[in-house]
């Protein structure tokens, strides 16, 4: 199967695949020559076409176009808005239209058109069928105005002859209908014969015998008449000449005969050889043959007939096309009146002698004979309405259709014989911009025959391609300092499409203040100078814009690279740098780190540090600016080193900048808690039973002559409040009454309270007991002295209320009994008093009188010695008791929430030396107040830039310093410092004592002695016999 053959096949299916949806038919029925704008008919109506656009719900805009091809006159016409047909000032003429053509029925005349429904979204292809209904509009006509008629003398009444019949262009009712005889003298009569194609043959019938001698010529009438309203008809007339007799009249052999004979018979082709016999003899059997005068013009020009022989032959090339059956009626005569008739019937046969034919009608009217497209025209977009025939029959009239080659356009059959003309795929104008190819329609004829129809079709470039960069992303460098103006690139961009939609016009997006681009040439230049150290790099967009309509536009990514130069000298963090080291530092430990930057790139950065002024105390690596120390530090030799840094930068030339450094070397935390209040171990606080809850029963005090976070304390309760009856606030020591005491609760309670401080890397901390006696009052001040001495027989980490219960029920039993004695001892007293007094009442008034003026007027000197003498035993008593406490723990780092296990032992002797005391007097000068900050806090701020504290290389071990706190033997609180008792929990510094220097503050002689025992704690308690109660 060659190449032709396949599009053979191809068009042959799709010819029976027709699309329904887009192929529809509608017939209509009009009488001729009517006049112009008479309505035909509604398309959308007939077909029930919405104009609602089913998917969007809004009304869609259908346009109607009649196809029609180039030059003809339409006989309707289509209203292109509304699809109403309608009459033309065309004459539709049935007779004209249909002319040639023998119709049996009156409906058979019509005329089809083609109508297209745009746009393409909603095409449909409407064939409409128009026929033609007959209008009496012709009158009938015999062949001649004059009819001559030759009738032998001795013909038989009722013989009969035939009559040349009338013809009508009209056909049915509105043909001929009815004949008439007019003055037939009575000799003659007519009859109608109709044919079994219904036409109506008159004939005219012997009513009389004639007589050649008496008449031998009759002028009659003849009329004829339609059946149309109204009825026309006419006349012709009718001359019949009596002959002589001639006895016997020829006969053919078949009356009526047919033939066939192709439509390429050469001129000469024999036909058929009629025959006809006459029984006469001489010149009576003597027959010629005539074509009747009922046969048409154009066939006695096809055919000839031999007079003679009856043969009839092609005298002209035939055409089945235009003619395919000719009727030819030849007569037979002798030379009689009466001739003998006989009906030929010739079939032309068809041969493939017709090529198709392409009626090519366009739906997108072309100029000049070219169709422009608009390149974004969608797929299917109809082009041309396609109708293909053939005059040929059967085989040689079937006719496929098929495009040449292979171009983006496709045929889709709607008809069996008609075609669209569409579009297959989408169209670039960038592509191609012109097609021109052939539409081929072939018949199925041997040989087959081809006819051909040139199609040229150009594309409308639209503005579909943006500009394309040549470079996505441009990427260009420019060293900083540079000059205003300076060239930098050109940029460019290509547009596929032409005209002004290829003009390209380049716009700067955000982020370029620095560029300037010339909107037609894409020049970029720097409009600004760089500076790297500002922006090392500039990214934005340059968009091309072309001039179509609407415009398209493209980005590219421009990035700028600014190249350094050595513009900037190094940089400091901080001119002064200032460092803070431990003084038990090791030697080559890292006490900071320097920091410089410069702001260039590249060499032009790379900063190399060195010492200027230091005498080898410090090594500075030149790269990292790591400054370790070569010495070890005392603070008290020497508490700070200064010395200059210079950076130098590896720029040609190079450039450099030079800093101060100071080490401050820090003390560290070795020095514990000292406790101020209580003042002594022997003291205890009074908490009667009608205390409430949150009221304060006692204070713990103590500071520490560190600094920072080293001196900062925290008070905690690790021993005996198992009952939770006080608790103690970490920040302020004050001890606070948790809940009002009950009965049971009374006696004496001993607290082991915890100060520690806050200090790095080891907090140190110092224990205290604290005596609280629970009663309403303390009258017996010895008794209570005595249990505080038996209680350090408990173990601290034991609650002493068990081994002090039985010395409180004894305590009960002799207050009980000591109250009852005494009340006995009052009546007495009292009674005696009564009966001395009622005896010397006088004398008794006036001794009282002179005994209580004395003792205003001059004191007793001896009392007073005593007095002082008391009080000045009291500030140096000769007895003491000191006990220690020993106790082991297993993790000094935190003495609060361990378990303190410990025993008590008391000497025989205690030497009051042994007895530290707090001395204020060697105290630093370090006061300041509870609200200023502490000495940490005063370090940093003492320099604007930040303090570098750096953990040293290699840490120094700490001594453990476990702190025995020695307090005095009584009571040493002088004065009425209210700080100390008073103290704000907001306080940064609540150790401060400078509050209390000018009311007195704490007065204590000698130094403070500390003794540190490797995982031990002593503690020193005193307390004196024979002195009155002290509570502090």
């Amino acid at each position: 199967m060659d190449l032709r053959d396949f599009y053979l096949l191809a068009a042959l299916i799709a010819c029976l695949r027709l699309d329904s949806a887009i192929a529809q038919e509608l017939i209509y029925t009009i009488r001729e020559e009517l006049p112009e704008n008479v309505p035909i008919g509604n398309i959308p109506k007939d077909l029930n076409i919405s104009h609602i656009n089913a998917a969007t719900g809004t009304s869609a805009s259908l346009v109607y176009r009649l196809v029609s091809k180039a030059g003809d006159a339409p006989l309707v016409k289509v209203s292109s808005n509304t699809g109403e047909i309608f009459t033309t000032s065309n004459r539709i003429d049935r007779e004209k239209l249909c002319a040639g053509a023998s119709y049996a029925e009156e409906n058979e005349c019509f005329f089809e058109l083609e109508v297209v429904i745009l746009p393409n979204d909603f095409f449909r292809l409407i064939k409409i069928k128009i026929i033609v209904k007959d209008t009496n509009d012709n009158a009938p006509m015999f062949p001649s105005p004059v009819i001559n008629i030759s009738i032998p003398e001795n013909t038989l009444i009722n013989s009969r002859f035939p009559i040349p019949s009338a013809t009508d262009p009209d056909t049915g009712f509105n043909g001929v209908q009815h004949y008439e005889l007019l003055n037939g003298q009575s000799v003659f009569g007519l009859d109608i014969v109709e044919t079994p194609e219904g036409e109506k043959w008159p004939q005219l019938i012997v009513q009389q015998n004639l007589d050649r001698e008496q008449k031998d010529t009759y002028v009659m009438k003849i009329k004829v008449e339609d059946g149309g309203t109204p009825q026309k008809s006419s006349t012709a007339i009718l001359q019949v000449t009596v002959s002589d007799v001639n006895d016997n009249r020829p006969v053919f052999k078949e009356g009526q005969v047919e033939v066939h004979i192709p439509e390429n018979a050469p001129v000469g082709t024999s036909v058929i050889q009629l025959h006809a016999t006459d029984a006469d003899i001489g010149s009576n059997a003597e027959i010629r043959y005539i074509f009747g005068a009922q046969v048409a013009p154009a066939t006695k020009r096809l055919f000839a007939l031999n007079n003679t022989t009856g043969l009839i032959t092609v005298q002209r090339s035939l055409d089945r096309e235009e003619t395919a059956i000719h009727k030819v009626t030849v007569l037979a005569s002798d030379g009689s009146s009466t001739p003998a008739r006989a009906t030929v019937t010739i079939n032309v046969t068809d041969v493939n002698d017709n090529p198709p034919n392409i009626d090519l009608r366009y739906i997108i009217s072309p100029i000049n004979g070219t169709v422009y497209l608009s390149e974004k025209d969608p797929v299917n977009t109809k082009i041309a309405l396609i109708t293909v025939s053939d005059k040929d029959t059967d085989v040689n009239g079937k006719v496929i259709c098929f495009i040449e080659r292979e171009v983006p356009f496709h045929l889709k059959a709607v008809y069996d014989n008609q075609y669209l003309l569409e579009t297959s795929s989408l169209l670039d104008y960038e592509g191609t911009k012109e097609f021109s190819f052939k539409i081929v329609a072939s018949d199925s004829g041997k040989p087959s025959l081809n006819q051909t129809a040139l199609v040229r079709v150009k594309l409308e470039d639209e503005n579909d391609n943006p500009p394309i960069f040549n470079q996505p992303v441009i990427e260009l460098s420019v060293s900083e300092n540079n000059r205003r103006g300076l060239y930098l690139t050109t940029i460019s961009a290509t547009d596929e499409d032409s005209g002004k939609n290829a003009d390209i016009v380049y716009q700067l997006g955000p982020n370029a203040s620095f560029f300037d681009l010339d909107r037609k040439t894409g020049v970029l230049t720097a409009s600004r100078v760089f500076d790297r150290e500002e922006q090392e790099r500039f990214i934005f967009t340059v968009t091309a814009r072309d001039n179509g309509t609407p415009p398209l536009q493209s980005q590219a990514a421009v990035i700028v690279t600014v190249l350094d130069e050595n513009d900037n000298s190094p940089k400091f963090t901080h001119n002064h740098f200032q460092f803070f080291v431990s003084e038990n530092l090791p030697k080559y430990s890292t006490v900071g780190v320097i920091t410089v930057t410069d702001a260039d790139a590249g060499e032009n950065k790379a900063v190399t540090l060195s010492i200027l002024n230091d005498n080898d105390n410090f090594v500075l690596d030149p790269y990292s600016g790591v400054i370790k120390s070569n010495v070890s530090f005392d603070r008290e030799q020497q508490s700070s080193y200064t010395f200059d840094v210079k950076a130098t930068d590896g720029g040609q030339p190079p450039r450099s900048s030079t800093a101060k450094v100071t080490i401050n070397v820090m003390d560290v935390n070795d020095n514990s808690p000292v406790v101020i209040s209580p003042p002594s171990n022997t003291s205890f606080k009074l908490v009667p039973l009608s205390a409430i809850p949150g009221s304060v029963v006692a204070e713990v005090f103590a500071v520490d002559i560190d600094t920072g976070m080293n001196a900062e304390l925290k008070y905690t309760i690790v021993s005996g409040n198992n009952k939770g009856l006080f608790r103690i606030d970490p920040v302020t020591g004050n001890i606070t009454l948790e809940e009002k005491p009950a009965p049971t609760d009374v006696g004496l309670h001993r607290l082991v309270v915890n100060i520690s401080d806050l200090g790095y890397p080891k907090s140190l901390h110092t224990l205290v007991l604290v005596f609280l006696y629970v009663n309403d009052t303390a009258g017996n001040a010895s008794y209570i002295y005595d249990l505080i001495r038996r209680t350090m027989e408990t173990p601290l980490d034991r609650n002493i209320g068990d081994s002090s219960q039985p010395y409180q029920n004894e305590d009960y039993l002799t207050i009980m009994i000591a109250i009852v004695a005494g009340a006995m001892v009052v009546i007495v007293v009292i009674f005696v008093t009564v009966l001395v007094r009622c005896r010397h009442a006088s004398r008794f008034k006036a001794a009282q009188r002179s005994k209580q003026g004395a003792e205003w007027m001059s004191p007793n000197q001896e009392n007073k010695q005593n007095k002082k003498k008391k009080r000045k035993k009291r500030k140096s008593p000769k007895s003491s008791l000191l006990n220690f406490v020993t106790i082991e723990e297993s993790k000094p780092d935190d003495a609060v929430h361990e378990p303190i296990n410990g025993t008590i032992s008391l000497p025989a002797e205690l030497e009051e030396q042994s007895i530290g005391r707090f001395d204020w007097g060697p105290a630093p000068p370090t006061t300041f107040k509870p609200n200023s900050p502490d000495l940490a806090k005063h370090y940093k701020s003492a320099s604007p830039q930040p303090a570098f504290h750096l953990k040293p290389d290699t840490p120094v071990s700490v001594k453990k310093h476990h702190v025995i706190q020695e307090l005095p033997l009584d009571n040493t609180f002088v004065g009425g410092c209210d700080t100390l008792s008073k103290r704000s929990s907001t306080s940064s510094d609540h150790f401060s004592a400078s509050e209390c220097s000018s009311q007195g503050g704490f007065k204590t002689k000698g130094p403070l002695h500390t003794r540190q025992v490797n995982e031990h704690f002593y503690w020193s308690i005193s307390t004196a016999y024979k002195c009155p109660v002290n509570q502090y």
